[in-house]
């Protein structure tokens, strides 16, 4: 377990639903948090009855027993970074800013789960603007992929273009680092998968560009991303480096797992890929504005981006 010189033992609170099938969710979360070495710790919001195949039925927690576990959580053991993930409904949105607004919650990290990989619904309809109003000002990172950025943002984003305009949108809310994801959409580049990064206080864009795995094993990816960039900033690392650690796990993830047999849909990462912080990225640290590339265990400067990077 990850510790402070002074012996404090780093540990991070995902608040999300629970996934039945282990991929995605609480579970995919807590199996984040340990790989790198953070004490993680829960708050379920809905449970879900769910497989590779899909989503068959989900019950929402009450708003009041969210409370209870956050307060149960963060009157004793307290958190060095929370993140957020399926909140289900706005009265859950609303208990839980609450909670993170009164215990003044540093290191916020939130995934605006919306729509399951198979299609399901996982945030009720009117609790999208209750999400931008009360979450993403307490955010230190919102990381939507395509499909929740253009339902947070109410236009479609087809190109590098557009995924920059959703960023600038979004940061609007008071959020000081957004990520767009861009494992949903090839956009002309089919062999890689770019993540756009905005830094609000910059005013700087950074892209971070991996190669793309051939796999349907990519269930649960952005809780495994959002869980890892929460783990990494629980333990003290600067918000772009740990992105870039946390789309390097994700990559090594996916790739162990493309040749698995565990279920016979979108099946789920290998949460046990190395997480060994010191062979992700170079020496120096990243800079923002700058274009990235993952090869062969590293982040290098992108000698000659495309045009849109």
């Amino acid at each position: 377990m990850f510790r402070q010189p002074g012996g404090h033992v780093v540990r991070a609170l995902t608040i999300a639903g629970s996934d039945s099938g282990g991929g995605a969710g609480i579970q995919a979360d807590l199996k984040t948090l340990h790989q790198f070495g953070v004490y993680g710790m829960c708050a379920i919001t809905a449970l879900t009855a769910q497989n590779t195949h899909g989503v068959q039925d989900i019950q929402a927690v009450p708003a009041s027993f969210v409370q209870q576990q956050l307060e149960s959580v963060l009157t004793d053991l307290g958190a060095d970074a929370v993140k957020t993930g399926m909140l289900a409904s706005a009265d859950i949105i609303h208990t839980v800013a609450d909670v993170l607004e009164a215990h003044a919650v540093q290191h916020l990290v939130v995934d605006p789960v919306m729509v399951a990989k198979g299609g399901a619904p996982l945030l009720q309809p009117d609790a999208v603007d209750a999400l931008k109003a009360r979450l993403f000002p307490l955010a230190a990172v919102v990381t939507p992929n395509l499909p929740e950025a253009q339902a947070l943002c109410g236009y479609p984003i087809r190109d590098l273009a557009d995924a920059k305009r959703a960023a600038r949108d979004l940061a609007q809310s008071g959020v000081p680092i957004v990520v767009i994801k861009g494992g949903h959409a090839a956009d002309g580049r089919p062999n890689d998968a770019v993540d756009i990064i905005y830094d609000s206080g910059t005013q700087t864009f950074t892209s971070l560009v991996s190669p793309r795995v051939p796999s349907r094993k990519t269930h649960g990816t952005g809780c495994t991303f959002s869980s890892a960039v929460t783990a990494l900033l629980a333990r003290g690392e600067a918000p772009l480096t740990a992105i870039a650690m946390a789309k390097a796990f994700v990559f090594e993830a996916i790739d162990r797992a493309k040749d698995w047999d565990v279920g016979s849909g979108h099946g789920p990462t290998d949460h046990t890929a190395p997480a060994n912080t010191s062979l992700l990225v170079p020496p120096a640290p990243l800079q923002h504005g700058s274009s990235y590339v993952y090869r062969d265990g590293t982040w290098t400067v992108h000698a000659s981006p495309p045009a849109g990077l």
